[in-house]
């Protein structure tokens, strides 16, 4: 329950040490299931859970929430139980959202189609072994093709490995970025609103 509260509160509004542990592999695990969402959608078709759609509704309702959030959260450890699981489904509700515009953002990067994915790679390939030989051609002689095969080959898994990070990495900086910037206005309003007019103390 505690690492619960501090992943879905924020160090702010919890009185756990969950931001003083490493959450490397937590970070790493949503990236990947927000991938395999991505995959989901891409290749069937259809959006898992309504994710990646992102409609002005959801942008509202994430927005309300956002500026809402301070005041749902200071009296959260004086609230009855089942109060505190109201806030927490809430926080989870808000997770979904963020997942939804990282699946959207993820989603656009996509430049092409289901169908077109084979041809794609196929051209890629050819295309980055032919400019490899191309160049090894002049210095090589008679290795050119070899050297252009060796080095396409590296440059295209570097390529790979540079994608499947980026893949990971993406949807996990938009949690974080939403993370801290909901920490800044939180402390603004906790420092200039909640403390001045609600006596809260933490």
């Amino acid at each position: 329950m505690d690492y619960t509260e501090g992943l879905l509160l924020g160090t702010l509004w919890s009185d756990t040490d969950f931001e003083n542990r490493s959450h490397t592999g937590l970070f790493i695990l949503y990236g990947i299931l927000a991938d395999l969402i991505v995959l989901f959608n891409f290749f069937t078709g259809r959006n898992m859970l309504g994710l990646g759609i992102v409609n002005i509704f959801e942008l509202v309702i994430l927005g309300v929430l956002f500026l809402a959030c301070p005041f749902i959260c200071f009296r959260y450890y004086r609230m009855p139980i089942w109060g505190k699981l109201l806030v927490l489904a809430e926080k989870f509700f808000k997770v979904f959202l963020i997942t939804d515009i990282s699946v959207r953002i993820m989603t656009k990067l996509i430049p092409i189609e289901p169908g077109e994915l084979q041809d794609f790679l196929m051209d890629y390939l050819n295309g980055t072994l032919e400019n490899y030989t191309e160049k090894f051609s002049a210095k090589a002689g008679s290795f050119a093709t070899v050297m252009g095969v060796i080095a396409g080959g590296v440059h295209t898994v570097l390529t790979v490995v540079l994608i499947l990070v980026a893949a990971v990495l993406i949807p996990g900086l938009v949690f974080m970025a939403f993370r801290y910037v909901q920490y800044a206005y939180d402390w603004i309003i906790e420092k200039a609103v909640l403390k001045r007019f609600f006596r809260y103390r933490k």
